[in-house]
C-alpha cells in the first residue's frame, strides 16, 4: 500500500471519528463538542477508549448523572487541584456536581476545544446555567451565571485516572452576588 493511499485512509478515519462526536449518539442531553484536535496519532482502540471516558465525564457534567460520571473515572482518580472541603477520590466530582446543581439547577456544558496527546486530554469548556437555588447563605435570583473552565486529564485504560483544573471563579462568584471586587 502507497503512503499517499496510507495517509489518505488515515485522514478519511479522523474526519468520520470527528463527525461521530459532533453527532451525538445519546440524545439531546450528550455534550457538544466544537472542536477536537488530535495532536498525536495514538492507536484507533486507545483514541475511542480516550473519546468514551472523556465524553462520559463531560456528559456527567452535563447532566449530573452520576452513572455516567461511573463509566468515566477510575477507582484511584486523584484531583490534583482539589477544592477546600471537596473528597478525595471518585466522590470528589460527584459531591461538586450535587452541590453545584443545588444552586443552578439548569447546569449545561458547551466543550469549547478538546486536544488530545496520548494520554492526556484538555478540556475547555463554557458553563451556562441559572443561579436558583442556593450557594453558602446565598440565595440565587433566576441570574444567569455563565463561566469558564480547562481541565487537563490523564487517562489510563480507558479511565480517568487524574484531573488539573481551573475554573473562573471570580466571575462566577461576582455573578452569583456572593463574590466583589472592589475597584
Amino acid at each position: 500500500m502507497s503512503d499517499e493511499l496510507k495517509l489518505a485512509r488515515i485522514v478519511k478515519a479522523l474526519a468520520a471519528f470527528t463527525l461521530s462526536l459532533s453527532t451525538p449518539a445519546l440524545a439531546a442531553e450528550s455534550i457538544k463538542i466544537n472542536d477536537l484536535v488530535v495532536a498525536a496519532t495514538i492507536p484507533e482502540a486507545q483514541r475511542d477508549a480516550t473519546m468514551k471516558a472523556v465524553r462520559a465525564f463531560y456528559d456527567f457534567w452535563n447532566t449530573g448523572d452520576e452513572t455516567l460520571l461511573q463509566e468515566a473515572i477510575a477507582p484511584n482518580f486523584i484531583d490534583h487541584t482539589l477544592p477546600p472541603g471537596r473528597p478525595q477520590g471518585p466522590e470528589g466530582p460527584a459531591f461538586a456536581s450535587r452541590r453545584f446543581r443545588a444552586a443552578v439547577p439548569d447546569l449545561k456544558i458547551t466543550v469549547e476545544k478538546i486536544i488530545v496527546a496520548g494520554d492526556y486530554v484538555t478540556v475547555h469548556m463554557n458553563f451556562t446555567g441559572h443561579f436558583t437555588g442556593k450557594f453558602g447563605q446565598t440565595q440565587g435570583k433566576g441570574q444567569a451565571v455563565p463561566f469558564i473552565a480547562t481541565d487537563l486529564i490523564k487517562i489510563e485504560k480507558g479511565r480517568i485516572t487524574d484531573n488539573w483544573h481551573i475554573e473562573d471563579n471570580l466571575t462566577l462568584l461576582q455573578e452569583m452576588g456572593v463574590g466583589k471586587v472592589d475597584q
